[in-house]
């Protein structure tokens, strides 16, 4: 059997200490960047594997954090686990990325299975229909909780998100100022903070303009490209003939633009459409879509940096911290076109 490999073999090649390797294999701050390499590199060419539980036992850090999202195929979360990556590695910390695809019971399996691994922390966007007792259950033993685009009432724990009415108000007002009457709403659901939020927000300038919200005009569900696609044919058939529409996020907004488009209509001309996350794509798309920033890269860093705090000890408000959004305007909005 191969002798077993000690943290004394690596700090005697290299001439520095045990303590010093330790350190390093672990990326603490406290070494040297080129210190710290030189120690790994020797560490790797000589076979060392860094036993990272066995550590944690030592240290009651495992320098673990998951993060479970709804879908990281959505490029809103995307952004927002870029965000996160970038501060945790301020860290040193390794993350664990989960979908739950708003599966509860998966959500669940992931969460124990960070409690198993003795991870230090997790950044969650709830799944639909997550109790306040699962979030309070991992606090409780030893997993503290961050959320990110979602709440759940009577967590605790603090929240990081955009402004979801404040948001979908200006996308609606600017519709009203361009001199658009009958606005329909596409996408989202009632079943989540976000939707509830987004949809008020929506109904609020409306009813404040002195405008009629027809609950025809609501199409509830899209949250993808593809469904935001099949859904341009039931907003085109909607009896009244909005002349334009609200999206719930800049997927639906493209798919429902792409399905305009394949029924002849141009988007932005004969009917006027806005999104919501300003993804890279919307100031690409064809029209260039106008949408509202959420500030979902600002939502990672302050997610991630809360539960850093928590996790040294500092302390953190568990409430609900909103990023406000803002309009921008591009070419997929103008004045309404009556269709006959």
């Amino acid at each position: 059997m191969a002798q077993k490999i000690k943290l004394s073999t690596i700090a005697d090649a290299l001439g520095v200490s045990t303590a010093t390797v330790s350190l390093a294999l672990r990326d603490s701050p406290l070494v040297a960047d080129a210190t710290r390499d030189k120690i790994k590199e020797h560490a790797r060419a000589i076979g060392y594997i860094y036993n990272r539980r066995a550590a944690s036992l030592r240290t009651s850090r495992s320098g673990i954090v998951g993060v479970v999202v709804h879908d990281i195929m959505n490029p809103f979360f995307a952004e927002i686990l870029r965000s996160i990556e970038s501060e945790l590695d301020r860290s040193r910390q390794t993350f664990i990325l989960s979908n739950h695809y708003d599966d509860l019971e998966k959500q669940r399996t992931f969460i124990d299975t960070l409690l198993q691994l003795g991870a230090d922390g997790v950044i969650m966007s709830p799944a639909i229909g997550t109790p306040a007792e699962d979030i309070i259950m991992a606090e409780d033993n030893g997993l503290p909780a961050v959320l990110i685009a979602r709440t759940v009432e009577g967590a605790n724990v603090p929240v990081f998100r955009g402004d979801d009415a404040y948001g979908t108000g200006l996308a609606t007002n600017h519709l009203i100022s361009l001199g658009h009457k009958r606005i329909a709403m596409i996408g989202g659901t009632d079943q989540t903070s976000t939707g509830r939020d987004r949809y008020h927000g929506y109904r609020k300038a409306m009813e404040a303009a002195g405008l009629e919200v027809n609950p025809t005009w609501r199409i509830p569900g899209p949250r993808t490209k593809q469904a935001g696609f099949e859904a341009a044919s039931q907003f085109l058939a909607l009896k009244d003939k909005p002349t334009a529409a609200v999206c719930w996020n800049d997927l639906v907004a493209i798919g429902l633009m792409n399905g305009i488009a394949r029924a002849g209509l141009v988007p932005g001309v004969d009917i006027s459409v806005t999104g919501y996350d300003d993804l890279e794509e919307a100031a690409i798309a064809t029209p260039a879509l106008t949408t509202v920033w959420n500030g979902q890269r600002e939502v990672g860093r302050r997610a991630a940096s809360a539960l850093l705090d928590k996790l040294n000890g500092q302390p953190v408000r568990p409430s609900q911290e909103l990023i406000r959004p803002e309009l921008h305007v591009r070419q997929s909005t103008g004045k309404p076109v009556e269709r006959t």
